[in-house]
């Protein structure tokens, strides 16, 4: 929640700074902002991917890729929207009878930014419903790329969950 306010209190300076400026060169701490508030943009992917997962909605979590995406799930290299589509409309996540919370440890998200590319990692943690057990765990390390005004994956890769913190 912490983190939600800080980067939330600075997208909300970097829109102020944008409407009083006329000059397109950035000074240190608005390129410092600009940074922070791409951060709290590509953050939100994750949060909307779980939603996506939680919810069994298949049309939000295509919301989350850009129309040539790559997603890589172990030998499965699917290209495109249409072929990603498929996959989750027959992932446990989003089958009828299967009814999990999709989460993640917020330690383990890493967020990198250069211009309008960057990474992303996080880790699916879903839980069954009924039993509260624990059911799938897997990560994913992700491109992402800010196209017409919104961060989206251009490549995502499923792993095994990382150790590192």
């Amino acid at each position: 929640m912490k983190r939600t306010a800080v980067v939330g209190a600075a997208l909300m300076l970097v829109l102020a700074l944008a409407a009083c400026g006329g000059s397109t060169r950035q000074t240190g701490g608005q390129q410092l902002l600009q940074r922070q508030a791409d951060m709290y943009q590509i953050d939100q992917i994750e949060k909307t991917w779980h939603k996506a997962a939680s919810t069994q909605n298949v049309n939000l979590m295509m919301t989350l890729w850009a129309p040539d995406a790559t997603f890589v799930v172990g030998a499965n290299v699917l290209k495109g929207k249409a072929q990603i589509r498929k996959f989750f409309t027959s992932a446990g996540p989003f089958l009828p009878n299967d009814h999990w919370l999709s989460d993640t440890p917020a330690y383990k998200i890493r967020i990198t930014v250069n211009g309008d590319k960057g990474t992303l990692y996080f880790e699916c943690h879903y839980i069954d419903v009924e039993t509260g057990k624990v059911v799938l765990v897997v990560g994913g390390d992700n491109d992402v790329r800010k196209i017409d005004g919104k961060w989206l994956f251009t490549k995502l890769v499923s792993s095994s969950p990382t150790l590192k913190p």
